[in-house]
């Protein structure tokens, strides 16, 4: 077994350190929690009755017996999104492997899901951020009935697989295993629909032209094939020890993948109180599988959007993760895989070279995991360096392959792509604020430039239009932080700052919003914080102020004497505007945490950890 890194060692050692008041307090509610299982035998008859009412017979009689392990389904099925349409046959798949382990499932909750493709660049969008804890809330209104002994967890994309899991680290006491769905097929290239966006933008491509190009690149059901956050939600679950081993990206019309998904529920049982193996969510998800997370997550180039949600997840199980915690570890873990956008690669081709396994594998052999930790088929993390594959009908792991069958998408530890993850923190006078730079050319890793300031996207595009951007410029987009409007995606800045940087310009955005898991080449200070709408100094930065943003540094300054940036008067920041109900969500914006706190309005033990709040 590989030595661990040490400094994969010391960042552990004091995310451990920092968390171990708001960790204990966790396990003791979790604890607490624990006591009164199963749940059943608290009930009356008439909770009892109303709970098993709908349920066919034989379930109804195993629901009488208490001890038969009942499992809660939470979906996050639609049929709009492509990724979750397919968990439309899933509930009769998983009741039915659960009657054959003598259990019973049933569907606890439906819980939101919408899509960042559907509303990037409208109002809605400012709904995306708050629908991950309005999902954690709406999964805990279901297992609020309190009858469940194990949680199924249904969901794949942006905001829904980490409001699923906080919610289920809330019921901590619960073992738990999340089932994805797996991606579409593979459409036109991602960098050929990215081509026809920019000649769209430029004006050389017609309205109809640009909607045959999306409707080819996404065609079907499954999740989109890029490597945007709603697939570095299902490479981390992996990472996490959450799923059934290799799940994250078995295509969604595939036998194998209604095998792992009854795999799935017959596995959770095991896991129940009931079954005599009892291993909560609780258990498994802790500081090591937190580090084990941002480790995949920066070995693969993943989502920028998860450096506020694995502080989110981390904080509802009691850890405290911090920006400082990606940027060390980023550091010494090495860049292992080329998926667009830092890649031309789709998920499925990356899934053909070995994915997940492969990866894990390296990282292992090189200790950059922690190998020794709980996982939901056992207590080695190496069981997920594995691929899936049936043998006369029986599912059975075998050994992932090295890297080699695709070279140019997975590397090895000894020749990575990059020495480096793909994250970097910067800091300033004007905050801190988080670069994905796995798919900027380190030429450009380094931007000083005049900013020019907007308050929405929809003013950049019309500079942009105006021809007010062709020079070197910083782009400046505030009041996009989670109380000024919900912290919106800015995916479509991405067509005309690239546009500009293709012409020669020196080109970088600042904001206080998020851009997108599938951010590419232009350099990018996300997430700034403190934001603008919390008096942050980028409400202070003025149209012709240098602005410095330096990657290999880490440096995110306006180039002004400090008293000289103190003494403006920052922006007014215009409050979110009514409709699409969105006037519904004042009280998250009003009660948000800040962006490195996990933008969240749920309460959790680190609340309670006053000396960890920045």
């Amino acid at each position: 077994m590989s030595t661990l890194h040490k400094t994969v060692e010391a960042v552990t050692a004091r995310i451990v350190a920092r968390s171990e008041h708001s960790r204990a307090a966790y396990r003791d509610a979790v604890a607490h929690a624990a006591k009164a299982w199963p749940a059943r035998q608290a009930l009356s008859c008439t909770n009892l009755a109303h709970g098993m009412a709908a349920a066919p017979l034989n379930d109804k009689l195993r629901l009488r017996e208490i001890k038969p392990p009942n499992l809660a389904i939470v979906t996050a099925y639609n049929d709009m999104l492509s990724a979750h349409q397919p968990y439309e046959r899933y509930p009769e798949i998983l009741k039915q492997a659960a009657r054959e382990a003598g259990a019973v499932a049933q569907v606890a909750s439906g819980v939101p899901a919408m899509c960042d493709g559907i509303t990037q660049g409208q109002p809605g969008m400012e709904l995306s951020l708050f629908s991950r804890d309005v999902i954690a809330m709406s999964s805990a209104v279901g297992l609020t009935h309190n009858t469940f002994d194990g949680g199924l967890w249904l969901g794949v994309c942006d905001k829904i697989v980490p409001g699923l899991l906080i919610a289920a680290l809330r019921f901590g006491h619960l073992p738990a295993v999340f089932v994805p769905a797996g991606p579409m097929g593979s459409g036109i290239t991602n960098s050929e629909k990215s081509r026809v966006r920019q000649r769209f933008y430029a004006g050389e491509a017609t309205r109809d032209e640009l909607l045959e190009s999306e409707l080819a690149a996404y065609h079907s059901a499954g999740t989109c094939t890029f490597y945007g956050t709603a697939n570095s939600n299902q490479l981390l679950m992996e990472f996490m020890g959450l799923h059934i081993p290799g799940a994250a990206f078995v295509p969604h019309d595939s036998g194998m993948r209604d095998t792992l998904s009854a795999a799935a529920a017959k596995q959770l049982v095991t896991l129940t109180a009931n079954a005599g193996s009892y291993r909560p969510i609780a258990d498994i998800v802790d500081e090591r599988a937190l580090v084990n997370a941002i480790v995949g997550l920066l070995a693969t180039g993943g989502s920028s959007n998860h450096t506020i949600h694995l502080v989110a997840i981390a904080r509802a199980a009691g850890v405290n993760v911090t920006w400082d915690d990606f940027d060390q570890l980023s550091r010494v873990v090495p860049l292992l895989s080329k998926v667009y956008p830092n890649g031309q690669a789709d998920i499925n081709q990356f899934h053909a070279a070995g994915g997940v396994g492969t990866v894990m594998r390296e990282l292992l052999d090189a200790g950059l995991l922690h190998r020794d930790v709980k996982t939901v088929v056992g207590d080695d993390l190496a069981d997920y360096a594995t691929e899936p594959t049936l043998d006369n009908g029986v599912l059975r792991q075998v050994p992932s392959p090295a890297p080699g069958q695709a070279p140019d998408i997975i590397a090895p530890c000894s020749a990575p792509f990059s020495p480096e993850g793909g994250l970097r923190l910067v800091a300033g006078n004007l905050g801190r604020a988080v670069v994905k730079v796995s798919a900027v050319d380190p030429s450009r890793h380094l931007i000083e430039a005049p900013a020019r300031v907007f308050d929405s996207q929809a003013a950049v595009h019309d500079a942009y239009a105006a021809g007010e951007l062709d020079r070197d410029v910083i782009v400046v987009v505030r009041g996009q932080g989670p109380r000024a409007n919900g912290m919106p995606e800015l995916h479509k800045l991405m067509p005309p700052l690239t546009l500009l940087q293709d012409k020669g310009f020196r080109v970088a955005l600042v904001t206080d919003g998020r851009l997108s898991g599938a951010s590419g080449s232009v350099p990018a200070a996300l997430h700034v914080s403190p934001e603008a709408a919390a008096g942050g100094n980028i409400a202070r930065v003025q149209d012709g102020d240098t602005v410095r943003l330096n990657c290999e540094s880490g440096e995110l300054t306006v180039v002004l004497a400090d008293e000289t940036l103190a003494a403006r008067e920052p922006a007014d920041v215009a409050p979110s505007e009514a409709g699409l109900g969105r006037d519904m969500f004042s009280v998250f914006r009003h009660q948000v945490s800040a962006a490195e706190l996990g933008a969240s309005v749920i309460e959790t033990e680190c609340d309670l950890e006053v000396s960890v709040c920045v």
